[in-house]
C-alpha cells in the first residue's frame, strides 16, 4: 500500500479536488470499491449544507445542490454528537422522496459512511463515502476511513483557516481606513450571496465546479479592498467627481492587486488554491464586455468569468443599496438598468439573466441582508 501522509496530501497537488482525487486512490489500495467520496461545506448563517468537492469513479456525481442541516435529523445527530453512520444497505434504509435520496437510489449504491468535519467546535460539514458493495465498511474500513478523512478535513481546514486569516486581515484594514461607510459587513455578505447566486446559475456553462464556486463566495468581498488606499476626500465624496478624481479613484484595482500580493507573501498563502481567481475578482471587476471599463480596457472573454460574476452582483448591489448621494433602487428597477447594460454589451448578458432567473432569491438576499 502506498503510504498517505499529511504532507504528501498537502504538498504535491494544488485543490482541494485534486488532494481528494489522490486520496481516493490511494485509499483504494487499502478499502476497494470505494466509488465516491464526497465533501459538503456547512454554513451556519444559512445552516445549507453545499457540495463542494468530491472524486466519483463509479456513478454520477451530485453537483449544485444544497440542504438545510435541520431538515435532516440524522445528519443533525451525526453533528451533535460527532458520530459516524454507516449504512450496510442503503436500498433498504434511504426511502425515495427526496432530490438526494433519490439521486443516491439511482446511482446503485449499496453501502455508506458518513462522518462530520470540524474545526474545533465549528462544524465544517460532512464527508460522505459510498460502495457499491452492501456492507463494505467494517469494524476496520471503518478505523481505516477515519484516519483517511481526517487528513481531509486537516486539508480542508488549513486551507480555510488561511482564507479566514486573509479575509480578517482585509476586514481589519477597511475598518482602520473607515470604509464602514461604504463597505459595510452587510453589503460584503450581500455581495458573496449574490456573487454565488450568479455562479451556480451559469456553472455548467463555464463549467464551474463546486469548490470554484465555493471560492468565488469566498473572495468576493475583497472585491474593492484596493479602495483602503484611495483618500477619503474622494472616497467619500457625494458629488461627482472630477476627471482628476476618478483617475486616482480608478487606481484602487491597482493598489487591491498590489494589497493581495503583499499580503500572501507575507502570510506565506501564495500556496492558496484559486489563488489566481481572488486575484482576478479584484483585478478585473471593473472591466466591461464592451471594452469601456477599467483598468486594462478588455473586451468580451477576455474578462474572467469570476470578474465578470463579481461586476454584475456589484452593481445590482450598489443600485439597491442606500448611499450618501443616491436612494436605494427598487430591485426590478436595478434588475432593469442591469439587462439595459448587457443590451449595450457592458455586462456578461449570462450573469444578468442569472439574476433574473433567480429574482426572488436575489430580492430574499437584498431584503435579508440590509443595512
Amino acid at each position: 500500500m502506498r503510504q498517505v501522509t499529511q504532507a504528501s496530501l498537502f504538498g504535491r497537488v494544488d485543490t482541494l479536488s485534486e488532494r481528494l482525487y489522490q486520496l481516493h486512490h490511494d485509499l483504494l489500495d487499502h478499502i476497494p470499491h470505494i466509488a465516491r467520496i464526497a465533501c459538503a461545506l456547512y454554513d451556519p448563517d444559512t445552516d445549507l449544507l453545499k457540495t463542494f468537492i468530491n472524486c466519483t469513479t463509479e456513478g454520477k456525481a451530485i453537483n449544485a445542490y444544497e440542504y438545510r442541516l435541520a431538515a435532516s435529523p440524522t445528519l443533525s445527530e451525526l453533528a451533535r454528537n460527532r458520530t459516524c453512520r454507516v449504512i450496510d444497505q442503503i436500498s433498504s434504509e434511504i426511502a425515495p422522496g427526496s432530490a438526494h435520496s433519490d439521486w443516491l437510489l439511482e446511482q446503485g449504491y449499496q453501502s455508506s459512511f458518513t462522518m462530520p468535519m470540524f474545526s474545533g467546535e465549528q462544524l465544517l460539514g460532512f464527508i460522505f463515502v459510498d460502495s457499491k458493495l452492501t456492507s463494505c465498511f467494517n469494524a476496520k474500513a471503518q478505523r481505516d476511513l477515519a484516519l483517511f478523512c481526517n487528513l481531509i478535513v486537516m486539508a480542508i481546514d488549513s486551507e480555510f483557516r488561511a482564507i479566514k486569516s486573509l479575509l480578517a486581515t482585509a476586514q481589519a484594514a477597511r475598518e482602520f481606513a473607515h470604509l464602514r461607510d461604504f463597505e459595510t459587513g452587510s453589503h460584503l455578505k450581500r455581495m458573496a450571496r449574490l456573487s454565488r447566486l450568479i455562479a451556480r446559475a451559469v456553472a455548467e456553462r463555464h463549467q464551474l465546479s463546486d469548490e470554484v464556486i465555493e471560492h468565488i463566495y469566498l473572495f468576493a468581498p475583497l472585491h474593492d479592498i484596493g479602495k483602503i488606499g484611495i483618500p477619503d476626500r474622494i472616497l467619500l465624496k457625494q458629488g461627482s467627481l472630477s476627471d482628476d478624481e476618478r483617475v486616482i479613484m480608478e487606481q484602487h484595482v491597482e493598489k487591491g492587486v498590489q494589497i493581495l500580493h503583499k499580503v500572501l507573501g507575507d502570510y506565506e498563502l501564495e500556496h492558496l488554491s484559486d489563488s489566481k481567481l481572488m486575484l482576478n475578482i479584484v483585478a478585473y471587476h471593473h472591466e466591461f464586455m464592451d471594452g469601456s471599463g477599467y483598468p486594462n480596457g478588455l473586451l468580451g472573454d477576455e474578462i474572467p468569468v469570476e470578474a465578470r460574476i463579481i461586476t454584475a452582483a456589484d452593481i445590482f448591489d450598489a443600485l439597491t443599496s442606500a448611499r450618501p448621494y443616491k436612494a436605494p433602487w427598487s430591485p426590478s428597477d436595478a434588475l432593469e438598468e442591469l439587462e439595459r447594460m448587457a443590451r449595450a454589451g457592458k455586462l456578461d448578458p449570462e450573469c444578468v439573466d442569472a439574476i433574473r432567473s433567480n429574482f426572488d432569491e436575489a430580492c430574499r438576499i437584498i431584503t435579508e441582508l440590509s443595512d
